[in-house]
């Protein structure tokens, strides 16, 4: 099998969120997926075959982290966009079938890419007892957001709160069915962004997930209504870093960002 290793949402190597991409004729039996996902250790792998034509997707697409497969997963989903543009695999917009309904990735004249994915349906709710102690700090608010993203979302007081967490990650893993994103305004938003986020996903073998396009689609719909716009643009302040440009329409959100093949092999076992 050939295997690719790739940066997500960065325009630079050894930046962004790193995901491993396969192409397959189809997919093997559940365990061989896990297995080499465990072996790669990103966040997640990506796997994905060729469909027939006449259908309403072009390639079937799961992923996997380390610990389990996920029902949606936005960098991963980027990262294999981008190695079926750049190796000639596919061309144009690319639909996927996947456990999220059909996905499209679109690529653009600057080389980015926009995924669109549905909006996360966000449910206020009382803030649960511990959370705060686990996190490290007091939320403002907190939010459900639905099944396929399956995360906390906890407003804090602001920027330098979010990038100071250091959170009792196996007490986290109480409070959802994923993790926690955590998540503040912008200090100053001329440095180029409208909102932070930092992500903590323990229940899928994820203690900080560098990147999280899933977690746009609660934070677009978030943000925008405090905010007052559409189309802004989220930093994820883990230590890699990067940039997701989020644009809300209604029922539907597009992520944009760039990504990189940094390796590219073969899988022996």
């Amino acid at each position: 099998m050939r295997i690719r290793i790739v940066d997500a949402f960065t325009d630079r190597a050894f930046a962004g969120n790193p995901a491993g991409v396969l192409l397959l004729d189809s997919f093997p039996d559940d365990d061989r997926l896990q297995k080499i996902a465990l072996e790669v250790n990103h966040a997640e792998t990506a796997f994905a075959h060729r469909l027939p034509g006449g259908g309403e997707a072009d390639w079937a697409l799961r992923w996997f982290t380390p610990a389990a497969e996920v029902a949606m997963c936005g960098h991963a989903t980027l990262a294999t966009a981008h190695v079926l543009h750049t190796t000639g695999a596919h061309e144009g917009a690319v639909r996927f079938a996947t456990r999220s309904g059909v996905l499209v990735a679109t690529p653009s004249e600057d080389g980015s890419i926009t995924l669109d994915f549905p909006t996360a349906p966000l449910t206020a709710v009382e803030a649960p007892a511990g959370v705060a102690e686990a996190l490290g700090a007091e939320p403002r608010s907190t939010f459900d957001t639905g099944p396929n993203v399956g995360d906390l979302l906890v407003e804090l007081a602001d920027e330098k709160t979010v990038r100071a967490l250091s959170p009792d990650l196996r007490a986290l893993g109480a409070y959802s069915q994923r993790g926690i994103i955590a998540t503040a305004r912008a200090a100053d938003p001329a440095q180029g962004y409208d909102f932070v986020s930092r992500c903590f996903f323990p229940n899928v073998g994820i203690d900080e997930d560098p990147v999280t396009g899933s977690a746009h689609t609660a934070l677009a719909p978030f943000w925008s209504q405090r905010l007052g716009g559409t189309i802004l643009t989220g930093l994820q302040a883990s230590p890699r870093s990067g940039r997701v440009r989020t644009e809300l329409r209604g029922d539907r959100t597009l992520l944009s960002g760039h990504a990189v093949t940094v390796i590219d092999g073969d899988l022996l076992a």
